[in-house]
């Protein structure tokens, strides 16, 4: 066959996986995804809109950054999302799909809720902190324990009994504050007199001990996932669980093991949520971070220290969408759009940190 009968044959374009790629060549990337992002975004914002983009850009950034009340507004909203996203770390590394953070934060702010509206003022500070999280920490466990245990038994699809169980976590939520208020959807702030179990103001806010666990969380996690035996097995049950098993891994165990640990943490975040930011508990506690937390976790890549970066992005955009909506009377569809379109260039840029697109004739050059 003739050299130009081969090419011929030859796609216009291949899309193969990359060996290796340095951290230099990764954030070069990033930076041009957000660049083009931020060209798009000007585009919409002039033509549709007939804003001035560097104006809508600097309200953007106004969001977080104009007030240091804002600035730590928005620390307490990435302290929920960034534990959340720890959570389910470990899970996700095992390719165990939990989509049922919501729910498993749900449940570990009601068991909170609960300690705090039947023992409210009649125990000590110390011992109604200590049942609070107790409480917490074994309801998300248990809701991440049902899922772990169908799947081990009984080879279950996870992603649809964890999705399916946030709708449970929320039908309960939704009882119990029907018992404690009457027909409502939320409660007011719980023990709003004595103030029992509300976490002790730090540096003038109750949430500056949510953001002293979430560091020394994030920095345990990536110690959990990178060094320890059961962090070994999560990694090598996610790579293989024929590998796992031949290797001797009670895969079974390692699987109910790490969503306890996944659910916990996440029953965890309920208890910072409600003891230390909000004092109240709804059927809209968890804010939908149960599903914006599987972006964090994904696109970090497990690394919590990554997911960090990222859980401020995320946050750094849903403040500026709304001071957009705000400052200029835009509906939220609009400012939406101005930040979705940044997000969906960094999503799609780590397909070219992970692939190159590689030209007919040409091996030897690639596309990034």
């Amino acid at each position: 066959m003739s050299v130009r009968s081969q090419a011929l044959r030859e796609p216009f374009v291949r899309v193969v996986k990359r060996s290796g790629i340095s951290l230099r060549r990764k954030a070069v990337i990033r930076l041009v995804a957000v660049a083009l992002a931020l060209v798009v975004d000007a585009l919409f914002i002039f033509f549709v809109t007939g804003l001035n983009p560097l104006d809508v850009y600097r309200a953007m950034v106004q969001g977080t950054f104009s007030t240091s009340m804002r600035f730590s507004w928005a620390m307490r909203d990435l302290a929920s999302l960034l534990l959340i996203g720890i959570a389910l770390a470990p899970a996700f590394k095992m390719r165990f799909w939990n989509v049922g953070a919501e729910g498993q934060v749900l449940m570990g702010a009601l068991a909170t809720a609960a300690v705090m509206v039947y023992y409210g003022g009649k125990l000590p500070s110390y011992l109604l902190y200590a049942a609070m999280l107790v409480a917490s920490l074994f309801a998300g466990a248990l809701w991440g324990f049902i899922p772990a245990w169908f799947r081990a038994r009984f080879s279950t699809n996870e992603t649809l009994f964890t999705l399916m169980m946030n709708y449970v976590a929320i039908q309960i939520v939704a009882c119990c504050v029907n018992i404690w208020r009457g027909q409502a959807s939320g409660l007011g702030k719980l023990n709003m007199k004595t103030k029992a179990g509300w976490f002790p103001q730090i540096l003038g806010q109750r949430y500056t001990i949510n953001l002293i666990v979430v560091v020394l969380l994030m920095v345990a996690m990536y110690c959990y996932l990178r060094y320890s035996k059961q962090g070994y097995e999560i990694s090598v049950v996610g790579e293989s669980e024929n590998t796992a098993r031949y290797a001797g891994i009670n895969v079974g165990k390692v699987i109910i093991r790490t969503m306890i640990l996944s659910g916990a943490l996440c029953g965890l975040a309920g208890f910072l949520i409600v003891g230390g930011r909000d004092q109240t508990i709804s059927t809209g506690t968890a804010g939908g971070n149960g599903f914006t937390a599987i972006i964090v976790a994904w696109l970090a890549k497990f690394n919590t220290f990554y997911m960090a970066l990222i859980s401020f992005l995320l946050i750094f955009l849903e403040k500026g969408a709304a001071e957009i909506a705000s400052a200029y009377n835009l509906n939220d569809f609009a400012s939406d759009i101005i930040a979705g379109i940044i997000l969906f260039f960094i999503l799609g840029s780590e397909f070219f940190v992970q692939y190159r697109a590689i030209f007919r004739g040409r091996a030897g050059r690639e596309v990034c």
